[in-house]
């Protein structure tokens, strides 16, 4: 009776909270990391003057509010059912190889917020170029990038949708013009009036689409060659869900499943490469 529970604690409870916990550090290690980079650009760009691209209001904003309220909504977030956890307890072995957190992720998301900052500083820097914009102009157009990339990118890594994930993503995407549109009344603050002329303007609107564009772009093509060509686990096991019932009988389902799970232990055995070792084990190979 002790260790009733013990089984759906450790596959169910203790695999998602892995999953969540590996998201949550890397999404916040790439959304400060975006930040830094374009001011590092910026600083290039006008010759190490020293002047930050970003007031300190957004800053504050953008790490409190705009970015942190909506990853939390990864605490709902479920990659496979409870069901197909406990149909294929193997499963397990991706979270204990440390496949979603360890040196080559951490990699992959530095590589992301480094090309996210150059698609920002760019595409707004050229797109504002032969305007007649202020500082304050600038900074708002190249928050307003980072703030819609953020909303595609956690919208991307989220496997299962809630009534809660869908408000807290979008309603804090809409918070964030609301309470800018807010700010740019007050006539004595320095972004007075900025967020309304911005919101008048096609090219602000052009912008911002552009800048989803080139950014998501590439992680999507990214994303559909990887499931395509060289699927996970878990990819296999998501697809398997979506034809359940449907496109296989349940035999065929049964024998496909059982060689993608062989195909995962094989692989987690032969590739002993130390980036794809897990930053935190008490396994005596990661000593």
């Amino acid at each position: 009776a002790e260790f009733k529970f013990l089984r759906r604690l450790i596959l169910v409870h203790g695999r998602y909270s892995y999953n969540r916990t590996a998201f949550i550090s890397q999404y916040s290690f790439y959304k400060s990391l975006l930040i830094c980079f374009i001011q590092i650009l910026f600083s290039f760009s006008s010759g190490l003057s020293g002047t930050s691209i970003f007031n300190s209001i957004s800053l504050m904003a953008y790490n409190v509010f705009y970015t942190s309220l909506p990853v939390m909504t990864i605490i709902f977030d479920k990659d496979i059912s409870e069901a197909t956890v406990l149909r294929y307890p193997q499963i397990l072995l991706y979270s204990q190889a440390g496949r979603l957190l360890n040196r080559s992720t951490f990699a992959e998301w530095f590589g992301r917020s480094l090309y996210h900052a150059f698609v920002v500083f760019l595409i707004t820097i050229n797109a504002y170029a032969d305007e007649k914009s202020d500082m304050e102009e600038l900074s708002m157009v190249a928050l307003s990038g980072c703030i819609w990339l953020q909303a595609f990118v956690v919208t991307l890594d989220t496997n299962s949708f809630t009534c809660p994930q869908i408000t807290l993503i979008w309603g804090n995407f809409v918070a964030f013009y609301m309470i800018n549109l807010i700010l740019s009344a007050v006539p004595t603050l320095q972004m007075h009036t900025v967020m309304w002329h911005l919101c008048n303007q096609p090219s602000y609107w052009i912008t911002m689409a552009l800048i989803v564009a080139a950014g998501m772009g590439p992680v999507l093509a990214l994303r559909y060659l990887r499931n395509v060509y060289r699927p996970s686990a878990i990819d296999v096991l998501q697809q398997i869900e979506q034809t359940d019932g449907h496109a296989q009988a349940p035999g065929n389902l049964e024998s496909s499943t059982g060689t993608y799970l062989d195909y995962l232990l094989t692989d987690l055995r032969r590739n002993k490469s130390s980036i794809h070792q897990p930053l935190l084990s008490d396994s005596a190979s990661s000593r």
